[in-house]
C-alpha cells in the first residue's frame, strides 16, 4: 500500500473524527511556536538602534577615536594637519526629552560647515559643506530633526537636555529614508558649538570619526594615527560600541530564549503523548496492514507524518499569533534593554524568511523528534501482537527500574554539567545542566506515579468512596500515557517554580540592598532621560548651595562616565568617600567597609561591583589600567563590593582623584543626608529654590525605592508572561490527552457503566483522576522547579550577570499559582468527563 494512501486513511480520517483532541493538541504546538516567533522578533526590534548606531547618517568611516570624558577638541586642530590623506569628522552625542510629548530622543552635533560626510544624509535642509556661507550661517537655536519630530522647517519644537529645557527652531527635516528606517526618525541633529554648550561640552567632543582612502588596509593607518595620539585615547574600528552592546546583550537575549524553548519543550511532551496514544488506539489496524503487506518503513511515514501535520499546522498558526505577540513583548523588552544594557529605540517588527524559518524548524522539527520514538514502536509491531491490548502498559511497568536507573544517571550528569565555568561568557554547561535535569525527571515520573499513588490509595478511598479506589487505579493502568503526560506538565510547572524563586529571591535581595544603600534623606538628579549609559548632568553649585542649608549635614556628589574594558562597556563613576564612609552603607564581599573607603582618596585606588569583578576576572589587589583624559592611569583594586543596579560593572573612584584626571565638575546626581532632628518638608522647599528654573528631580528615599522596584517588576513580566504561556500549553495539550485517554478507555468506562455506574460516578473518576494528575504533576514540579533554581540562581545568573542572590521562597505566590494550576486541571479535565458520560453500557459487552 502507497505511504500516503496509508497515512490519509489511518491518520487524516481519525483526527477528523477526533476533531476536538487534533484542535487542541495543535493549539498547543502553535502557542509554543508562537512564543519562540515571538522572542525572536521582539529581540531583533527591542535592540533596534543603539546610542552609537547613526554610523549610516555619516557614510562609512573607518576608525574612531575617543576617550572618556570627552576628547580635548585641540585635538582635531593637530589631526587634519597630519600630511595624510585622511577626513576627520567631529561628534558630540547625547539624549534630550521632547516636550510635552516627553519622548526620549537622541541628540547629535555635527561639524555643518566643514564636514563634507554629512552631504549623503541631507534631507530639504541640505546639510553639507555649500550649505552655507559662514556669515550666514544659523545661529542660536537652529536643529535639523527627523520626519517623526516636525513636518516642515520653521516649527519650534521644546527639549529638555540634562537640566535646562529650552526651545528650538526647526531648520529643516532629515531624510532618514536612506539610513535605518522609522529607528532614525526622531533624532535631532544641531551644529557642534551649540551641542557642545547645550550639552555641556564645552571645549571636548566625544569621538572624532576617521574616513580612510579607499582599497587601503585600516590595520596600517591604525598603527600610523596611534602614533600621533596622547596615551590616554583610545582608537579602534568603526562600529566597536555596537558590536560590545551587542555582546553584553547576548546573555541576556539568550536567556529569554531559553525560557520561550520551555514551551516547545513541553510541546514536544505533548506531541509524544498524543502519537503514542495514536499508535495505542490503531494497534489493532496496524496488525491488519502489517498482514497485508505493509511494510515498517509505510507505517512508520504515517506517525512521522501524522507529527508533522501536527508541527506544520502549529507552525503556521504560530507564526501569526507570535507576530501579534510580538508587539507587547516589544515594549516589554525594549523598556529592559533602555533601563539595564544600552539607550535604544525599539525598531519594526519585520517578519523575514528566518523568522518563518525559526517558526517551521521549531514546530515541525520538535514535532519530528518527540515522534520518533512512538513511530519507531509502530513500525516493529508484529501483527500477530497487534490485538494484544495490555502488552503495551505491562512493559512500561518492566521498564519502571531500568528508568529510573537511567535518570538518576541522568541526574548526576546534570550536578557535573553545572560545575564547569561559562563558554565565552555563556553559561552553554549550565543550560546542559538544566536540560539534563530536566529529562532525568521525566525517566523518573513512572517510578514517582507508581510510588505515589500505591502510597495514596487507601487514603483516597476513604476520602472519595469508589471513585477514590479507582481512579490512582487508573492512572497506573495507563502508566505509558499518564507518565508522559505528569512529566509534561511538570515541566512547565518546574519552570514556573524555578522562575519564580528566582525572581522572588532577586527582588528580596534588591530590596535588602535598596534599604543599605540608599541612605541618604533626598536624591537628586537632572530629569533628562536617564537609563543604561546616559547620564545627564547638573551644575555643581547645586551640591554647593544645598549643603549651605541649615537642616543638611552632608552632601555626596557623584559622577558617571560611560566606558568600555576589555571589549564590554560599563560605568566609571566617583563620589565622595569620606562621606559614604560614614553615613552611607557599602557591603563588600570581603574587608571592612570604613577601612576601604577612607583608603580610597589616598591614592589613585577604586573599588569594582561585583557584576565588573565577575565579567573581567579581577580580585582586590589588581591593577587596572584606564584611558583617561590625555594619559592611560593605572589604579589599585581595594575590594569589591555588591551591587544590583548596573549589570555592566561599576569602576568606583573618590571624586578628588578622578577629578585630577577628568577635571569637569559637573554632577550626575546629588546625595544629600540631613541633621538628626530637621524636618525634612523645610529641607526639601529649601532645595526647591535652589533648584528652582532647572530641570532637576528631588525624590525622598522611599521614592527612589519604590521607582527601583517598578522598574524591577516591568523588567521580569516578560519572564512572568512567558511562564504563563508555557502553563497554556501544558493545560491545554493535558485536555487533549485525556481526552484521547477517555476515547481510548471506552470499552472500559461501558463496562464499568454495564455493571451499575452510574453516569455522575463516570464523571468524578474522570475529574477525579484529571485532579490528581494535576496534583501529582504540581508536586512532582515543584521539587524539580526548586533544583532547577539552584541551577538558575547560582550558575546561569552568575555566569551571565555576575550577581550574587540571596535565596528567598515567595511561599505565599508559589501556593497561590499551584492551587491554581490544579484547579486549571480539573476543568481541563469536564469535556472528556462528558465524553465519558455518554458511553453506552452495550459497547463495552461487545468489545468483550
Amino acid at each position: 500500500m502507497a505511504a500516503p494512501k496509508l497515512f490519509f486513511r489511518l491518520m487524516i480520517r481519525p483526527l477528523g473524527r477526533d476533531l476536538v483532541r487534533t484542535l487542541l493538541t495543535m493549539s498547543a504546538v502553535s502557542l509554543g511556536v508562537a512564543v519562540v516567533v515571538a522572542i525572536h522578533l521582539a529581540g531583533l526590534a527591542s535592540t533596534g538602534s543603539f546610542r552609537s548606531s547613526l554610523e549610516s547618517l555619516t557614510g562609512e568611516a573607518g576608525l574612531e577615536i575617543s576617550t572618556i570624558g570627552g576628547l580635548d577638541e585641540q585635538l582635531l586642530g593637530r589631526l587634519v594637519r597630519l600630511p595624510y590623506p585622511l577626513r576627520f569628522s567631529p561628534r558630540i552625542e547625547g539624549f534630550g526629552v521632547l516636550l510635552p510629548a516627553r519622548r526620549s530622543v537622541p541628540v547629535f552635533g555635527f561639524d555643518l560647515i566643514g564636514d563634507r560626510s554629512l552631504d549623503a544624509a541631507a534631507g530639504e535642509a541640505d546639510l553639507g559643506i555649500d550649505a552655507f556661507a559662514i556669515d550666514s550661517f544659523p545661529r542660536g537655536d537652529a536643529v535639523w530633526v527627523g520626519p517623526a519630530l516636525a513636518s516642515r522647517a520653521g516649527e519650534t519644537i521644546r527639549l529638555r537636555v540634562n537640566d535646562q529645557t529650552r526651545a528650538y527652531v526647526v531648520q529643516g527635516i532629515l531624510d532618514t529614508s536612506g539610513f535605518g528606517g522609522s529607528s532614525r526618525d526622531n533624532i535631532v541633529v544641531m551644529d557642534i558649538a551649540l551641542a557642545q554648550r547645550v550639552l555641556s561640552k564645552t571645549g571636548r567632543l566625544d569621538k572624532i570619526e576617521v574616513f580612510l582612502p579607499e582599497e587601503e588596509n585600516p590595520r596600517d593607518w591604525e598603527a600610523i594615527l596611534r602614533k600621533a595620539l596622547p596615551a590616554g585615547v583610545t582608537l579602534r574600528p568603526r562600529g566597536s560600541a555596537t558590536s560590545e552592546n551587542r555582546r553584553m546583550l547576548r546573555a541576556f537575549q539568550w536567556n529569554l530564549r531559553v525560557l520561550s524553548y520551555v514551551s516547545l519543550v513541553v510541546g514536544a511532551f505533548l506531541i509524544y503523548n498524543t502519537i503514542s496514544i495514536s499508535v495505542v488506539r490503531r494497534r489493532a489496524e496496524i496488525g491488519v496492514l502489517r498482514a497485508l503487506g505493509a511494510s515498517r518503513r509505510a507505517v512508520s511515514f504515517a506517525f512521522l507524518a501524522e507529527a508533522g501535520f501536527f508541527g506544520l499546522a502549529g507552525a503556521g498558526a504560530g507564526l501569526l499569533l507570535g507576530r501579534g505577540m510580538a508587539v507587547g513583548a516589544v515594549e516589554m523588552m525594549a523598556s529592559t534593554v533602555s533601563a539595564l544594557y544600552v539607550s535604544s529605540t525599539p525598531g519594526k517588527i519585520e517578519m523575514t524568511a528566518a523568522t518563518v524559518l525559526v517558526a517551521v524548524v521549531s514546530g515541525v522539527g520538535v514535532s519530528l523528534l518527540s515522534a520518533l520514538a512512538p513511530a519507531r514502536e509502530a513500525a516493529r509491531i508484529p501483527p500477530s501482537e497487534a490485538m494484544a491490548r495490555g502488552r503495551r502498559p505491562y512493559l512500561a511497568r518492566l521498564r519502571v527500574r531500568r528508568d529510573l536507573l537511567l535518570g538518576g544517571l541522568l541526574f548526576i550528569a546534570a550536578w557535573l554539567a553545572a560545575l564547569p565555568g561559562p563558554v565565552a561568557g555563556m553559561p552553554l554547561f549550565g543550560y546542559l545542566s538544566a536540560l539534563l535535569l530536566i529529562a532525568s525527571f521525566a525517566f523518573a515520573t513512572p517510578a514517582f506515579l507508581l510510588g505515589m499513588t500505591a502510597a495514596a490509595a487507601g487514603l483516597t478511598r476513604r476520602l472519595f468512596g469508589l471513585e477514590g479506589l479507582l481512579a490512582p487505579r487508573g492512572l497506573i493502568a495507563s502508566l505509558d500515557r499518564t507518565a508522559v503526560l505528569v512529566a509534561a506538565l511538570a515541566t512547565a510547572v518546574a519552570m514556573l517554580v524555578s522562575v519564580a524563586l528566582l525572581v522572588g529571591s532577586y527582588r528580596e535581595t534588591l530590596i535588602v540592598w535598596l534599604q543599605d544603600r540608599l541612605r541618604a534623606d533626598f536624591y537628586l538628579r537632572p530629569q533628562g532621560p536617564g537609563g543604561a549609559g546616559r547620564y545627564p548632568t547638573m551644575d555643581a553649585e547645586i551640591a554647593d548651595h544645598i549643603a549651605a542649608l541649615p537642616q543638611v549635614l552632608a552632601v555626596d556628589r557623584f559622577r558617571a562616565y560611560p566606558i568600555s574594558y576589555n571589549g564590554l562597556p560599563a560605568t566609571l563613576a566617583s563620589g565622595q568617600s569620606e562621606v559614604a564612609a560614614r553615613w552611607g552603607n557599602i557591603r563588600f564581599l570581603s574587608g571592612d567597609s570604613g577601612l576601604l573607603l577612607r583608603e580610597l582618596p589616598r591614592a589613585d585606588n577604586v573599588i569594582i561591583s561585583e557584576p565588573f569583578a565577575n565579567k573581567h576576572k579581577l580580585s582586590p589587589g589588581d591593577t587596572l589600567r584606564l584611558p583617561l583624559g590625555r594619559r592611560e592611569v593605572s589604579f589599585r583594586i581595594l575590594g569589591v563590593y555588591y551591587d544590583y543596579s548596573n549589570e555592566k560593572g561599576y569602576v568606583m573612584a573618590d571624586r578628588a582623584v578622578l577629578r585630577k584626571y577628568l577635571p569637569d565638575p559637573s554632577l550626575s546626581s546629588i546625595a544629600v543626608y540631613l541633621r538628626e532632628g530637621a524636618s525634612a518638608g523645610a529641607a526639601r522647599d529649601g532645595i526647591g529654590r535652589v533648584v528652582a528654573g532647572r530641570d532637576v528631580t528631588v525624590a525622598f528615599n522611599s521614592e527612589l525605592r519604590q521607582g527601583a522596584l517598578k522598574i524591577f517588576d516591568r523588567t521580569f513580566g516578560i519572564t512572568y508572561a512567558l511562564q504563563a504561556v508555557a502553563m497554556v500549553v501544558a493545560i491545554l495539550g493535558m485536555a487533549g490527552a485525556l481526552l484521547a485517554m477517555v476515547l481510548d478507555r471506552r470499552r472500559e468506562m461501558g463496562v464499568l457503566r454495564f455493571l451499575g455506574a452510574s453516569a455522575g460516578q463516570i464523571r468524578r473518576l474522570i475529574l477525579f483522576e484529571s485532579g490528581l494528575l494535576g496534583m501529582l504533576s504540581s508536586l512532582l514540579g515543584l521539587v524539580l522547579g526548586t533544583l532547577l533554581s539552584l541551577i538558575l540562581i547560582f550558575v546561569i545568573n552568575k555566569q551571565s550577570f555576575g550577581w550574587t542572590i540571596q535565596f528567598h521562597v515567595p511561599v505565599a505566590q508559589l501556593l497561590g499559582a499551584l492551587s491554581l494550576i490544579c484547579l486549571a486541571a480539573i476543568l481541563s479535565g469536564i469535556y472528556p468527563a462528558y465524553r465519558a458520560a455518554r458511553f453506552q453500557p452495550m459497547e463495552g459487552v461487545h468489545e468483550e
